[in-house]
């Protein structure tokens, strides 16, 4: 099967929408602990659905496996549990810096370091980048998508600029830009070992495609290797909360009940209130198979994300790295679509709303100039 660039770009265009989407089925959770719904989404992205797709697309998923070296296994779930910690920050990031400014700095890192390191590390970045007609339009493509990302995130800034000294206490009451920086370029870094994985899993592909894989699906195992690296990671930080804050019930419909906050008849009747801790069941208790679903569709758009980087990686020939670069803009144009659309720029002038459009049209642009880079290195 001969790479088709063109489609790889729309693959990852898929990826982006899915990842800029995931998140949005937990809007809709009902009284449970984030570090509950998180754990739940989860197991359906870092386990459940990497090996139900795997094993549904390639061959022979368990044999292949049984063939990976050790070291090849070890590498793959190292750069995932560190992509995992660059999730857990990206949290922290926003906490210190902001939206816009937190999104800038991380994504615009990941991108970088995601996109530019794997050739470095193989020696190849001159040939692949600087000597070739093809290299060279696909570094503009990446210069391109970076000035997308400062111009979506100054639109951000200057939207933050117009809110009240109260709103803007609210939105970011533990502003420390030092401190955010330095969390930022940890986040950022970490973030970006999720391309660190995919390339160390390149004898995983090799194997999945001499049992017979199609092209398309040749990356699914690796996934399999890595995100299980970023559920112990998050799985170990969601189970410390989960002790910390005895939220455990909450997966069968129970709740922590803060001390003279006991909800229901309980407390209409008059009769003693929960101690701060204690475990109680609540007639008006989370929704739990609704909670479940919603739960269960996060977490598979998240896996998505990676589903169709695979695929679009596998359609980009021999620069395939710049995958990461296409997948990083086309999260932030279907982020910036969603914000829109939940009306989060309502409030902002139009001159701010015009320069958010102008940064996702140089995003568009840039994803076109790499993959055109990708299509005549053919």
């Amino acid at each position: 099967m001969t790479p088709n660039p063109l489609l790889g770009v729309l693959f990852h265009w898929l990826g982006g929408l899915a990842s800029a989407s995931f998140y949005v089925p937990y809007r809709g959770v009902r009284r449970w602990s984030w570090e509950i719904f998180w754990l739940t989404g989860g197991l359906f992205s870092w386990l459940l659905a990497p090996w139900l797709f795997a094993g549904l697309q390639t061959e022979n998923l368990i044999g292949v496996m049984a063939q990976v070296p050790a070291e090849i296994v070890g590498l793959c779930v190292l750069f995932g549990v560190l992509w995992g910690f660059g999730g857990l920050t990206y949290g922290l990031t926003m906490r210190y810096l902001g939206l816009s400014l937190g999104m800038a700095v991380v994504l615009g890192l990941c991108t970088v370091f995601g996109t530019l390191i794997p050739p470095i590390v193989q020696g190849d970045f001159a040939d692949k980048l600087l000597v070739t007609v093809s290299g060279r339009i696909i570094l503009m493509g990446l210069v391109v998508t970076l000035a997308g990302i400062v111009v979506v995130a100054l639109a951000g800034a200057r939207k933050d600029a117009a809110l009240s000294e109260e709103a803007k206490k609210a939105a970011i009451a533990e502003f420390d830009f030092k401190k955010g920086i330095a969390v930022a370029v940890f986040s950022g870094v970490m973030s970006a070992c999720f391309a660190f994985g995919l390339a160390a899993g390149e004898p995983v592909k090799a194997l999945s495609a001499a049992a017979g894989t199609g092209p398309l699906w040749t990356g699914l195992p690796v996934l399999c290797l890595v995100m299980f690296g970023g559920l112990l990671t998050n799985g170990a930080w969601c189970a410390y909360l989960i002790v910390r804050n005895r939220s455990a019930g909450e997966w069968i419909g129970r709740v922590n009940a803060p001390a003279g906050q006991a909800s229901g008849p309980a407390q209409a009747a008059g009769q003693e209130p929960a101690r701060m801790g204690d475990v109680v069941a609540t007639p008006g208790g989370a929704p739990l198979l609704a909670n479940y679903l919603l739960c269960a569709l996060a977490g598979t758009a998240w896996y998505f994300q990676f589903f169709f980087y695979t695929m679009g990686e596998s359609q980009m020939g021999k620069f395939g790295f710049s995958s990461w670069t296409l997948h990083m803009a086309s999260i932030i144009i279907f982020g910036t679509l969603w914000g829109f659309a939940f009306k989060e720029w309502k409030d902002a002038r139009p001159a701010v709303r015009n320069m958010v459009w102008s940064g996702v049209a140089l995003l568009i642009i840039a994803t076109m100039i790499i993959g055109y880079g990708n299509m005549i290195a053919r």
